[in-house]
């Protein structure tokens, strides 16, 4: 009878538990947050980080606590001579304050060049370990060989976020991060950072261990958004070189044409003190970006020509003075830190 009693206890629950387990990782899949332990999963959800922040950084960058900071960083320099030129053009006219460069790709050449020509230009490097485009894909800096288990048959990096966490290995991935580090050097590029392209690096632990060193290895500043900082742990302590970003913002899938301008001026009106990060995508609504990006308009031809027209708008210009916003880069950080 109480054998019978317990299991009548224990049977909801174990069912309540299971359930609580597949409809969170339903929703990892359904949001392409490639998270499969459950550990990791639960404090994702939980959403609480244990980490210590980097002490002193906004006095030593020469504001106060109550300023507001900002970043704006144009991502995925090099895709594209339309990424490119928009994104040239961005920097050179103070639009944004940083960008961040992928090495794979085929016009990171253009990138060198800009590089030297401008020396002052802010430029991190976005490490890139997918090709998510359907008829535009790339491999990675080292030869296929070298690297099985993050490629395809055909030799290129893996189309979505997911194969590449469930089949990477880490050595392997240490040796293509440091190939993508070591390349951008090699043109010109002197990197003041590094992120993420797609938050790739960001879910499984052994392979965001490898981000964290590479970065530290070669004293570069490393980009974690807050949400990532809950792998941080008393046995797993955050590194120095790690900048945790408390406010992270970026435009997100599904967001409408009529909404693009209020939610960057609602971004930058919003904005707290301390250091944020606003990422966007520049490119313009052309041939090559449409061709590049079909059957894709998130992140798409469009997008990154409304990213763009937002950025170098009036309107914003304002909005940034209206909230006395003072724009940092990552070299400014790097210079704290090095």
């Amino acid at each position: 009878m109480f054998s019978k009693a317990i299991k009548k206890i224990l049977f909801p629950v174990f069912i309540t538990s299971l359930a609580l387990v597949v409809l969170t990782f339903a929703y990892f899949e359904h949001k392409e947050i490639p998270i499969y332990n459950l550990k990791v999963a639960a404090k994702f959800i939980l959403g609480k980080p244990n980490y210590t922040p980097y002490e002193g950084l906004i006095e030593k960058l020469g504001y106060s606590e109550n300023d507001k900071l900002l970043i704006i960083q144009a991502d995925d320099i090099g895709l594209a001579k339309s990424v490119n030129k928009a994104s040239f053009e961005a920097l050179k006219k103070g639009y944004v304050s940083s960008g961040s460069v992928m090495a794979t790709c085929g016009y990171v050449n253009e990138v060198g060049e800009f590089a030297v020509n401008n020396p002052n230009i802010d430029l991190g490097i976005h490490l890139t370990v997918t090709s998510e485009w359907r008829d535009y894909r790339w491999g990675g800096i080292l030869p296929a060989i070298s690297t099985p288990s993050m490629v395809n048959k055909k030799g290129e990096l893996k189309k979505s976020k997911k194969k590449f966490v469930l089949s990477a290995e880490p050595l392997e991935l240490k040796k293509e991060l440091q190939a993508q580090i070591d390349l951008t050097k090699s043109i010109g590029i002197r990197p003041t950072h590094i992120d993420s392209h797609e938050g790739a690096l960001f879910f499984n632990q052994d392979l965001f261990r490898v981000y964290l060193e590479v970065g530290e290895e070669n004293k570069l500043p490393v980009f974690v958004p807050k949400m990532v900082a809950t792998h941080f742990s008393e046995k797993f302590p955050k590194p120095e070189n790690v900048i945790v970003i408390e406010n992270f913002y970026m435009a997100q899938k599904g967001l409408k044409t009529d909404d693009w301008e209020s939610f960057y001026i609602n971004t930058l009106n919003g904005l707290k003190p301390g250091v944020s990060t606003l990422i966007v995508h520049l490119g313009f609504d052309d041939d090559e970006m449409r061709l590049i990006t079909v059957g894709h308009p998130d992140y798409g031809a469009k997008w990154r020509e409304l990213d763009y027209r937002s950025v170098s708008s009036k309107k914003f210009e304002k909005a940034l003075k209206r909230n006395n916003i003072k724009l940092i880069t990552w070299k400014e950080i790097q210079k704290v830190l090095y």
